[in-house]
């Protein structure tokens, strides 16, 4: 099987498709010989900033010369960003060797528990393809809440959940402290945990690591870790971070976002969680002050406050971020402010099931001049729609594009020189619009 040939089998399983339950995942491993046996690492869940504390935790690791891989989602161009070594996604060939070995397996259990999921086929695959290379940990970021979610099935020795916030109701409950009870889950016996956790959504978690014995650190108001911005600029953000083990002074972080100071006091108890795991399985600890700051300085998390260069004839640059919950809309609309963002030209698109007012409404606090736009997926909003929305919450009016590209171009003649094209609304948007700015595309497409 080839690289096409494996993505259209996944894609073949539905990219939208949700069956929650871990029957089907664990039958599925158990049958590969169960590979995430033995693996130590992390599961890393919450409703905003799993990627960048992922970002975070694996670039410090790396600088600490560790073997770190990650499962990253959604992915914005290729399938291949889901299965990662130190950053670098795996080969074409070797993702498409994973999936083919899954693949088959995934039908033989199909008749009794029904069809694995694209996305428990692809965490088969991922957890195969990584449990055979030469990796010292594994940041697993978790799915769609935790106690159902497919990578639930792995029990890592740590678990991690940055913080409980609205979304997904539908499948997981419409206060913080049932969304917190379903990611609260991903505590097993036997686990340390780390949350960055505060408000409604907090409690479940204290209960869950009470009930397990799990010893947790906490991050964030309350916590014995944080950070405080004390400077920002578009190149990431300067803190001073406070933890047991002493308080640190002018960290930068290659981040930017004033947002990124809580994900980075995650980070901080993490890191030293995996220490204290790493201690007690009798494996490598150590890292130093020196692998800390180059590693935060260094962390990039593409698609999430990320700002490139426009393409020719277009924008003279580019704010990708992704916003697709009202939480992440007020983050972005807060640091673009801090920026000294002011109306800019916002490409918006969103997905069905989405608080899509919500989201327009702490967008609309920069006064944007919005281009409405979808990706070509049955389950995108129709630009139509999203500006009849608009006009409705603040009365002003906006444009319409049918597609990224000529988005793109109507935002080059609207733009004022000195403000970037902010692109937000759906992770699924900012990849294609990366893929435009890049000249990135998916393998056979």
């Amino acid at each position: 099987m080839d690289y096409a040939a494996a993505v259209a089998a996944l894609q073949a399983r539905g990219r939208f498709g949700i069956s929650l339950g871990l029957e089907r995942i664990e039958r599925l491993l158990a049958e590969l010989g169960d590979p995430g046996t033995g693996l130590a690492g992390s599961l890393v869940g919450g409703t905003n900033g799993k990627g960048s504390v992922v970002a975070l935790t694996r670039s410090v690791l790396n600088a600490a010369g560790l073997h770190v891989g990650t499962m990253p989602k959604p992915h914005l161009v290729s399938y291949r960003e889901r299965i990662a070594v130190d950053g670098v996604p795996l080969r074409p060939q070797q993702f498409a060797d994973a999936v083919a070995e899954v693949l088959p397996v995934a039908d033989r259990i199909s008749a009794r528990l029904g069809p694995p999921t694209e996305f428990e086929t692809l965490t088969a695959a991922a957890v195969l393809a990584l449990s055979r290379m030469r990796l010292d940990l594994m940041l697993v970021e978790v799915g769609m809440g935790g106690r159902l979610d497919a990578t639930n099935a792995l029990d890592l020795g740590v678990a991690t959940i940055v913080n409980v916030q609205h979304d997904h109701e539908r499948y997981l409950g419409r206060s913080l402290r049932a969304i917190g009870t379903e990611k609260a889950a991903i505590i097993k016996r036997g686990d340390l945990a780390v949350t960055g956790a505060t408000g409604g959504g907090l409690q479940p978690i204290l209960a869950r690591a009470a009930e397990v014995g799990a010893p947790l650190r906490r991050a964030g108001k309350g916590g014995e870790y944080g950070a405080t911005v004390t400077q920002l600029d578009w190149d990431g953000i300067v803190v001073s971070a406070r933890r047991p083990g002493g308080d640190l002074a002018d960290l930068r972080i290659g981040l930017p976002g004033s947002y990124q100071a809580a994900n980075v006091g995650v980070a901080l108890a993490l890191l030293d969680t995996l220490a204290e795991d790493a201690q007690r399985r009798g494996r490598r600890a150590d890292i130093d002050e020196a692998a800390l700051r180059a590693g935060l300085a260094g962390a990039r998390w593409p698609g999430r406050m990320e700002l490139l260069p426009g393409p020719p004839g277009g924008p003279a640059r580019v704010l990708l971020d992704g916003a697709h919950n009202p939480t992440g809309a007020a983050a972005l609309a807060r640091s673009l402010a801090e920026l000294g963002v002011r109306a800019p030209v916002l490409v918006f698109g969103a997905m069905h099931g989405k608080h899509v007012t919500a989201v327009l409404r702490h967008l609309a606090t920069l006064h944007p001049r919005p281009i409405f736009t979808r990706v070509a997926d049955a389950h995108a909003h129709d630009p139509g729609s999203l500006r009849a929305r608009w006009r409705a919450i603040v009365g002003t009016p906006a444009e319409v594009a049918p597609d990224p590209a000529r988005a793109l171009e109507a935002a080059a003649l609207m733009a004022a020189d000195d403000q970037p094209v902010v692109v937000a609304g759906s992770l699924y948007l900012v990849g294609a619009v990366r893929a435009l700015l890049t000249g990135d595309r998916e393998e056979g497409s």
